[in-house]
């Protein structure tokens, strides 16, 4: 079941999160991974301008995504299922239900380059964005530079069905 998240489900939008970031383990430059991966008063700050869904099985949370309306885009933010959940569908289900809700006509996420998602989000229509850093620093202001140019953005045109 997908339901919309909300303040009290921060434990768990941060247990999924940083059990599914170990999968950056060896993907990810070390100086990127921290522990934890997300700290929970970073979420707390993140769950004012992110609306976040998740993905619940037997009354817990296995995944979750967000979204945030900047400018005139939608990005797709924090997209994680819990590593003993993964490759089941989740992610995609969570994915679908994600560009159902967003509110405009493009859908944008950035990830590291060297991930797995850059994988499953081309699968899923994605595309690779030229000038990743003009649209990190245009959309994603707070991304420190070295991280940045670790990533790739991505996105869709939800309008022309891409």
């Amino acid at each position: 079941m997908i339901r919309r998240c909300f303040k009290a489900d921060k434990l768990a939008i941060c247990a999924t999160i940083n059990d599914a970031a170990q999968a950056y383990e060896g993907r990810v430059a070390q100086r990127f991974l921290r522990d934890p991966y997300m700290p929970l008063t970073e979420l707390e700050e993140e769950i004012n301008t992110v609306a976040f869904y998740g993905h619940e099985e037997q009354g817990t949370l296995v995944g979750i995504m967000g979204i945030e309306a900047v400018k005139d885009v939608t990005l797709l933010r924090h997209a994680y299922v819990r590593s003993t959940h993964q490759r089941r569908g989740i992610g995609t289900t969570l994915l679908n239900h994600i560009i159902s809700v967003t509110p405009t006509s493009r859908l944008l996420l950035g990830t590291w380059k060297n991930s797995w998602a850059v994988g499953f989000y081309l699968k899923h229509g994605f595309r690779s964005m030229p000038e990743p850093g003009q649209l990190l620093a245009e959309y994603w202001p707070r991304v420190p530079k070295a991280q940045a140019d670790a990533s790739v953005v991505l996105g869709i045109d939800l309008a022309a069905g891409a």
